[in-house]
């Protein structure tokens, strides 16, 4: 897998240097000229540990949950006072973890942020199914969110037992979202999981679509090293005809592709904290990518809080982009979303798409990965399906080494990739 990745690397960024990570970072955060950029929050506790989940969260006491929520919103005025003015950008996100749990003090903390910058698209907070209930939506929905994301991972007993979590109620769910509606409630599947067919992922999409939410999410099981999970992966054909019919079945019902695998029943729906040109990231394991920056926070919320009490920033690590780094990594989430327009590519660089891939481009024209119309490249089912079996090597490569490394180490020194 690290082969695949470093060779695809060499020859996207035309250079053997890997993407070196050292532990330094900018006090001041330059984040004041980047355009359409996106906030995220990160929440790490939960009242259980999920064996198949890879993010950074630990067992909730509310006692460590108040501390930690009163650094973050220091760590929030820590990055958000260094530029006068309010900031204008696009979504909030709350991710986790939990970040329902901690849904009384949500307002304080976007109030902390609208402090220093002007939201224009919206809140989204992710859920357990149990938290969806009717006061803790009232809590949301008064604290400004607009749009939720519900971990179901399937309706089914049979797979909510695999995954160590207790059965979903779809009815109480849809009575709960009924009663206090918000612009999208997204819920999210887990796709590939052993013996899974189409016919129980379109039970899923079913039963989603009929308890009250107007988006799905259909995302993969991925064997992270570093989890306790011991459920087997897919092989790589029973994978593709699984992604290929739920994407054919999600089409001619007439939803909308959003992504790679997200699916809305309504055009305005829509649920992603990924496909940001650039964002700042507050709290335990948070990501910061700027124009020619990607860092990411020490994944210990003890740690976490003794930096924010002495004053600086939580960074463990920071990535100082070349332009041709920061150009793959710029596609590579860009076509997360199934699409790159080499308009919007030329706005945010300067200088033409064609130019720096068009040899890339052409080839995956030439075997049917994308098509393109007027500027615009397009993922077709078989690019689709490359681009989900690459990013599975990614992840495994890359972010599974990177987050591995962080839950040992708060602060290392260096790491390469």
């Amino acid at each position: 897998m690290g082969m695949i990745t470093t060779l695809t690397r060499m020859w996207l960024t035309r250079s053997v240097k890997p993407f070196v990570f050292q532990n330094d970072y900018d006090s001041l955060l330059p984040f004041e000229d980047c355009r359409d950029l996106g906030l995220y929050v990160h929440i790490p506790f939960c009242k259980q540990l999920c064996s198949f989940c890879p993010y950074c969260r630990e067992i909730y006491s509310p006692e460590k949950c108040d501390r930690y929520l009163d650094a973050l919103i220091r760590e929030i005025h820590l990055v958000g006072g260094q530029h006068f003015g309010r900031k204008q950008v696009t979504s909030l996100y709350f991710g986790g973890g939990t970040p329902a749990l901690a849904a009384g003090r949500l307002g304080e903390v976007i109030a902390a942020l609208e402090e220093h910058f002007v939201i224009t698209q919206g809140i989204g907070v992710e859920l357990h199914p149990d938290n969806v209930t009717v006061p803790v939506l009232q809590m949301l929905r008064d604290a400004g969110v607009t749009k939720l994301s519900i971990g179901v991972q399937s309706f089914q007993e049979k797979y909510q037992s695999v995954l160590g979590r207790s059965p979903v109620d779809s009815g109480a769910l849809s009575a709960a979202l009924t009663q206090v509606p918000f612009e999208t409630v997204s819920m999210d599947f887990i796709f590939a999981l052993p013996g899974q067919a189409f016919a129980d992922l379109r039970a899923d999409i079913d039963a989603a679509f009929q308890s009250g939410a107007n988006h799905v999410a259909i995302y993969p099981f991925i064997d992270f090293s570093f989890t306790s999970s011991i459920l087997p992966a897919m092989e790589k054909e029973k994978k593709r005809l699984l992604l290929d019919q739920i994407t054919r079945y999600c089409l001619e019902k007439g939803y909308t592709r959003n992504s790679i695998w997200t699916f809305s029943s309504e055009a305005a729906a829509g649920y992603s904290s990924m496909t940001r040109d650039n964002f700042l990231g507050f709290g335990c394991s948070a990501t910061t990518l700027l124009w020619n920056q990607f860092k990411i926070n020490t994944f210990s919320v003890e740690e976490y809080c003794k930096r924010i009490d002495g004053g600086t920033l939580p960074t463990a690590l920071t990535l100082r982009f070349t332009l041709r780094q920061r150009m793959v990594y710029y596609l590579f989430w860009t076509a997360y979303s199934t699409r790159v327009d080499a308009k919007a590519f030329q706005r945010f660089f300067g200088v033409s798409l064609r130019k720096m891939y068009g040899f890339e481009l052409g080839l995956a024209k030439l075997l049917r990965l994308v098509t393109e119309r007027d500027g615009v490249y397009e993922m077709t089912l078989k690019g689709a399906f490359y681009y989900h079996y690459y990013e599975n090597f990614y992840t495994l490569a890359y972010i599974d080494k990177m987050w591995g490394l962080l839950r040992k180490d708060s602060f290392p020194e260096r790491m390469e990739l």
